[in-house]
């Protein structure tokens, strides 16, 4: 019997020299690695993100496929990208999922495992 499944990983960054924290502008990117830990092949067909910020501003976004690609995976096999959001405060999160549809037809969904955004922190 097959098993439908992506596993969803991320990093992130903070970009200094697009961001203005004085007027209220962080920019964060993320670098998303997404394998099919499944045993059938499989299209990431769209996205549904959930972007909060730390004065709990949310904002969803939804779209086709990832960063314009719409990737089919076989077992095994991974997509990987970067993105970026900008938030209104210094740290914020992100998570989500994306809808997928096996080769077989069967549709399923990866979760987009929440994950942190955050301007470092410096000692002084």
């Amino acid at each position: 019997m097959a098993t439908y499944e992506f596993t969803v990983t991320v990093k992130t960054q903070y970009l200094p020299e697009q961001s203005a924290p004085d007027q209220g502008r962080h920019v964060f990117s993320y670098t998303i690695r997404v394998v099919n830990t499944g045993t059938a092949g499989a299209q990431l067909i769209s996205r549904h993100w959930v972007i909060t910020d730390a004065n709990n501003k949310v904002e969803e976004v939804r779209g086709l496929g990832a960063v314009g690609h719409q990737p089919l995976l076989q077992p095994g096999e991974q997509f990987e990208y970067t993105s970026g959001t900008m938030l209104g405060t210094p740290e914020g999160s992100m998570h989500g999922e994306y809808f997928c549809v096996a080769e077989d037809g069967h549709q399923f969904e990866a979760p987009i495992p929440e994950f942190v955004l955050s301007v470092p922190r410096t000692l002084h």
